[in-house]
């Protein structure tokens, strides 16, 4: 007697973007001084309006990390993604790489940034993401300090090697850091070969094969049963930006190659998956077993 199996109830991954302007990325940071921010052009609030159309045009619900820099200069935009049914989360507020301040620094920007970010929707802030995934070995202390400042989960890490973040050690899904308690999301990666490989968004789902990130989504999600974390700023959806002088040549490619095709890129992610926000995603009662790991910092460096 044949039996058919039971249909599996599609996973919901999470959608993420990362608000901040073009020349704040951490690839611009030795040409554009922090204090020369203001001389440039500001295209982050027209980038993000295009962002909540496209996902307005699909239906889909995301969480938005904004800077507080950000939200200092456009308080109703952040209200407007609030509004439209979007997850606010925070950022950090000057986009500071966490190894380049203090712990006492940390905790002021990520206090700052979340009462302002509260004050303007007037709903609670639960999330926080690094700037450029900056929570690494040296820096797990933030855990703590995310936690006793209010937040319940953060997403800054990427379990893989890279020249400016990583931790290819790290858990690849979900867990709770034993040292704090807070809940750690990292963005999604495929395991292969014996190595996790990116299909999480960021500048690698401009330079890559689409039809690599699709393969790598639906095995995390079929084979794995466990919902994706993609990301990407709205810079991204910006050909038209200004160009930077006196970037080298790789980081011209990281930052301005196929910046056309991110648009039509996502589109055709949201037709092939299915997205909702963060919290929706790993915050309900029914998603509360993730393992509590112990992270240590020669394990996270480890292939």
């Amino acid at each position: 007697m044949n039996t058919v199996s039971p249909q599996l109830e599609p996973i919901t991954n999470a959608m993420t973007v990362d608000v901040e302007d073009y020349f704040q990325v951490a690839a611009f940071e030795k040409c554009i001084r922090r204090e020369d921010w203001s001389h440039w052009p500001l295209r982050v609030e027209g980038n993000t309006r295009r962002v909540l159309e496209l996902f307005e045009r699909h239906d889909v619900r995301a969480t938005f990390f904004v800077l507080g820099w950000v939200a200092e200069r456009f308080p109703a935009l952040v209200r407007d993604i609030s509004a439209a049914g979007h997850e606010i989360a925070s950022h950090g507020f000057g986009h500071e790489r966490l190894t380049n301040l203090s712990r006492a620094e940390f905790r002021d920007g990520i206090i700052r940034t979340k009462r302002l970010l509260e004050d303007l929707t007037g709903n609670a802030v639960y999330g926080y993401r690094a700037p450029s995934y900056s929570i690494g070995p040296a820096t797990l202390w933030a855990h703590e300090e995310l936690l006793e400042a209010g937040y319940r989960y953060s997403s800054s890490i990427v379990p893989i090697h890279h020249d400016l973040y990583g931790m290819p050690g790290a858990p690849r899904f979900a867990f709770f850091a034993d040292c704090s308690g807070l809940l750690e999301i990292p963005v999604t990666t495929a395991r292969l070969a014996g190595r996790n490989w990116p299909c999480g968004g960021g500048g690698y789902f401009r330079l890559l094969p689409y039809t690599l990130f699709r393969r790598g989504l639906r095995r995390v999600n079929l084979r794995e049963r466990c919902p994706g974390v993609f990301y990407f700023h709205p810079w991204e959806v910006d050909p038209e930006q200004p160009r930077v002088p006196g970037v080298t040549l790789k980081n011209r490619v990281r930052h301005y190659l196929n910046l056309k095709r991110t648009a039509p890129r996502l589109e055709r992610l949201m037709r092939d998956f299915r997205f909702d926000r963060m919290d929706r995603v790993f915050l309900a009662p029914t998603h509360a077993d993730y393992p509590v790991v112990a992270l240590r910092a020669a394990e996270l460096c480890a292939h």
